[in-house]
């Protein structure tokens, strides 16, 4: 089983494409398989959440993952040390970020080896995306094992610390639900995984030892070894040249060795990545792109955000390309032309769509009105009133006072926030918006961009869990359309992490031996059945999965 996520794709960013492109990759795996048309991600649509659903079955619910920055009052913050953890004297709540953070660094940087020290990596050389004869061997060398994860690319001082053991928690400790890949490991089957964070080593599940093979390069580290260089996200043909990297990884894997093509393992019985190519492409401002390398272009899309532009057709057509080539190898290899199926689909939509529907909020200045607010109104307050904030295209907040009125202030507070009002003392701002020309824009807002906000117990009620979960926020806050948190500049023109149909409606593609042909699905299901898709495919129990036994998840229709 080969699971593929292209992250930030949406259902009609798929038909456009297939109806543009009749003879590409995905047009023949949506002619030759099953297509789901109205498949959803979980809420929070997150990276975390979204790739974590994939492989348990299960949403924040029963994963514990609301995203890949969020809170546990239950944990103690990052820095705790054994002797002050096991005083006591240190309250319980903290924030519980896994993404780059936690990477070891070199020399202060952060770089593509995530610490480990790679001799030859920089300086990187730009090669052609797409091209894997040019992609450097160097980066190959990462390590991958569970345990060469944790120990030599994760920094255990970036983590949080369990009260009841004093020692620090890592991402596959924090999963409340086992995995695909752990499934796998119990019948002796052989598991890999490639993404964009060492942090990604939560797929391990509570066990540890999911994944054998997690190829991990960092995504949001410098292209350059030097403080000033951007990372490779900044630019969609970096982002592209970084993608072809990890496709190498799979190509070596489907021919039956490691992600670096040394040890040879044999292909792994579930094994996968994920594509940033497209997300970065839709929220990007501008970017250069492999077909206009020295003109930039904008992102996003066009035609009142119907049709992609240059830059996600650029990303578009280089996913497609490489599909191709794992498509080809799979098809060519005697060992996996008969006995491998796909599936594809996407952790996360993106939003807006529309260029004309963006607003981007000033999220710290907000967070910032709510705490004075908050301290002029109760001067005798010791700790500001949020604990924790998260927002992407959706607000969501812990906080130190929990209390109904508490509660209750933050709903109207978030309610009453709106462009010109004068709100203790303080006049709240303009947003910022694009024009058609990617030049930023006086965006007026009102209610801190929010069409619905749920506070303590309707929060709960929304994620469909009880009061004594240590983790779910306090106040929920679903964005209008267009609605982006960020600072006071043109920054993005999309992110996802919201509610809205282009946060969530995603594609799901199946294809391989004893997979229907050209079947099409209209009902609704959601990216959590993939997981059980993927056991029931290999022959294994899909209710050895606690989140599919939890939420009763099911197979995904038409799969015999």
């Amino acid at each position: 089983m080969l699971l593929i996520s292209v992250d930030g794709l949406h259902q009609n960013d798929l038909d456009w494409f297939v109806q543009q492109n009749h003879n590409s990759t995905l047009a023949t795996i949506v002619n030759n398989g099953i297509k789901y048309t109205n498949a959803s991600t979980p809420f929070p649509s997150d990276s975390f959440p979204g790739l974590v659903a994939q492989a348990t079955g299960g949403n924040p619910q029963s994963t514990g993952i609301y995203y890949d920055d969020s809170y546990s009052r239950a944990l103690l913050p990052l820095g705790t040390s054994v002797t002050d953890c096991q005083a006591k004297t240190v309250a319980a709540g903290a924030e519980v970020q896994y993404a780059e953070n936690i990477d070891k660094t070199t020399n202060g940087l952060l770089l593509l080896d995530a610490g480990q020290g790679i001799s030859g990596l920089y300086p990187v050389p730009a090669f052609t995306p797409g091209v894997l004869d040019q992609v450097p061997t160097t980066i190959l060398s990462l390590k991958s094992s569970p345990a060469d994860i944790r120990s030599t690319l994760i920094d255990p001082t970036q983590l949080p610390v369990d009260p009841s053991t004093c020692n620090v928690v890592y991402p596959h400790q924090y999963l409340q639900v086992n995995t695909i890949f752990e499934v796998a490991k119990a019948h002796g089957l052989n598991t890999a995984w490639t993404d964009k964070h060492p942090a990604y080593e939560i797929l391990n599940g509570p066990s540890g030892t999911g994944v054998d093979d997690l190829f991990a390069p960092e995504i949001n580290s410098q292209i350059a070894d030097n403080a000033s260089a951007a990372d490779w996200t900044k630019n969609n043909i970096n982002t592209q040249r970084y993608d072809s990297i990890k496709v190498v990884s799979i190509i070596n894997e489907i021919n039956g060795y490691d992600h670096a093509g040394i040890k040879n393992p044999g292909t792994p019985a579930i094994f996968g990545m994920n594509f940033q190519a497209v997300s970065t492409a839709q929220k990007l401002n501008t970017s250069t792109t492999p077909e206009s390398p020295t003109v930039a272009e904008l992102g996003g899309y066009t035609n009142n955000g119907t049709v992609p532009g240059q830059v996600v057709q650029s990303a578009l057509s280089f996913v497609d390309s490489s599909l191709k080539q794992i498509f080809d190898e799979i098809n060519n290899n005697p060992s996996t032309q008969a006995n491998t199926a796909i599936i594809i689909s996407a952790k996360h939509g993106q939003s807006p769509q529309s260029r004309s529907d963006l607003t981007i909020i000033d999220d710290g200045a907000l967070t910032t009105a709510l705490n004075n607010a908050w301290a002029q109104k109760n001067p005798k307050a010791k700790l500001p009133l949020v604990a924790h904030a998260m927002d992407d295209d959706g607000v969501l907040l812990w906080l130190n006072d929990r209390s109904t009125a508490a509660l209750s202030f933050t709903k109207q507070f978030l309610l009453n926030y709106t462009t010109g009002k004068t709100l203790s003392g303080v006049k709240v701002p303009a947003g910022v918006g694009s024009d058609s020309a990617g030049v930023k824009i006086s965006k007026p807002f009102s209610n801190a961009g929010l069409r619905a906000v749920y506070a303590g117990v309707d929060a709960q009620k929304l994620i469909n869990v009880k009061a004594t979960d240590q983790r779910v926020p306090d106040v929920i806050g679903i964005a209008k359309q267009g609605s982006v948190y960020a600072g006071g500049s043109l920054s993005k023109v999309a992110e996802h992490g919201g509610y809205s149909i282009n946060d969530r409606h995603v594609p799901i593609l199946v294809w391989g031996p004893g997979i229907k042909h050209g079947v099409s699905v209209n009902s609704n299901v959601e990216t959590t059945q993939i997981a059980p898709t993927i056991l029931k495919l290999l022959g294994l129990d899909p209710s050895q999965l606690q989140a599919v036994q939890a939420e009763k998840t099911q197979v995904l229709p038409q799969i015999n």
